[in-house]
């Protein structure tokens, strides 16, 4: 029988892989929960009107344009099984969720390469050129997943613009949006008042540290495609709680603040401490994780993960990614503490 290491135990194992906030839940949320308990007697759609009502005014949309999903893989298979689509683009790297979703649908896949020594930005007339009207779907994530990199508005526009004239349905996910510095300049979610052909989709897991919770929300302005949703969707898919809990997060201003400003400050610490190690190249982060490819010949993303295992620290190899390979690792920011101890160990090794 093979003999099992054993992890240092005066370490506290801290998910680096998870990409949640490190605030953990809003106090706001668990009084929301605690003082709501009862509620879950009643069927949670009476809860919606306010819960749709919260994403709304947090979205600056209208209450007619939010789609409600129980997680962001909810809401991808949502829009797959709306559009059917027979072939798909996605861009290399990006989530494996998508590729994963689409292929249960029997959709066809072709990829858009995002080029390392572009520093994985988004070549918009790169990516237009290669469309055509055979492809149905495109999956984008604002920020990109595993490269932390942003696209502008005005490119994403541009991609819209393309897209509705190839008739392509463009699905944009800004699941980490709001770890962002001037997030709000970078969201998709006011092209949708122009576009009918897209539309921007969130989840609260990472931003709010709440993945228990199970909601996500999208944003499309498009009345043939609404009425075929709320014909069709399950009529109870949020819970009670994660309705009462959608509600009042959107609105603790000072939770999201707080949050912004310590990613900020952890992001810029982080990369600063690391950047200066030549042995590994950074792929300067927008986002708050960051994605970094390993130099060293003979050191894989597998010996990086065992070493930082063994001191409590669960980063995120990327040889499971389509564009990737062993020699590129991921993980996000914590608190100050948990975030020396993870920068030392990786440097340790690398």
């Amino acid at each position: 029988m093979a003999k099992k290491t054993l992890r240092i135990e005066q370490y506290d194992t801290v998910l680096f892989n998870a990409n949640i906030n490190p605030l953990g839940i809003p106090v706001s949320v668990k009084k929301a929960i605690a003082d709501s308990i009862e509620s879950i007697v009643k069927y949670p759609e009476i809860y919606y009107n306010n819960l749709k009502r919260s994403v709304a005014t947090y979205t600056s949309s209208p209450e007619d344009t939010v789609i409600l999903g129980n997680g962001s893989s909810d809401l991808i298979r949502l829009f797959a099984a709306l559009m059917l689509p027979k072939k798909a683009l996605l861009l290399t790297p990006c989530s494996t969720e998508y590729e994963s979703v689409l292929t249960s649908y029997g959709c066809e896949l072709c990829f858009h390469e995002l080029k390392e020594e572009e520093e994985y930005d988004l070549n918009v007339m790169e990516l237009i050129a290669s469309l055509d009207s055979s492809i149905d779907m495109i999956i984008i994530g604002n920020p990109n997943n595993p490269t932390s990199r942003k696209i502008t508005t005005d490119d994403m526009e541009t991609l819209a613009a393309a897209c509705e004239e190839l008739g392509i349905f463009l699905l944009i996910d800004e699941m980490y949006i709001e770890f962002m510095d001037d997030w709000k300049d970078y969201s998709s979610i006011p092209l949708t008042k122009v576009y009918n052909n897209i539309a921007v989709m969130r989840s609260v897991s990472k931003f709010f540290a709440v993945p228990g919770i199970r909601l996500a929300y999208a944003i499309m302005n498009n009345p043939e495609q609404m009425e075929i949703i709320n014909l069709t969707t399950t009529k109870n898919n949020i819970s009670t709680l994660s309705a009462v809990a959608g509600t009042v997060m959107f609105n603790d201003n000072e939770y999201i603040e707080k949050s912004q400003e310590v990613i900020h400050t952890e992001r810029s610490l982080v990369y600063a401490a690391m950047q200066t190690c030549k042995t590994i190249k950074l792929i300067k982060p927008e986002a708050n994780y960051m994605l970094l490819k390993i130099l060293k010949p003979d050191i894989t993303s597998e010996d990086v993960y065992e070493h930082c295992r063994l001191k409590g620290v669960i980063i995120r190899k990327c040889d499971d990614i389509r564009g990737l390979g062993d020699k590129y690792i991921r993980f996000c920011f914590m608190n100050p503490k948990q975030n020396d101890l993870m920068v030392n160990t990786i440097l340790e090794i690398v």
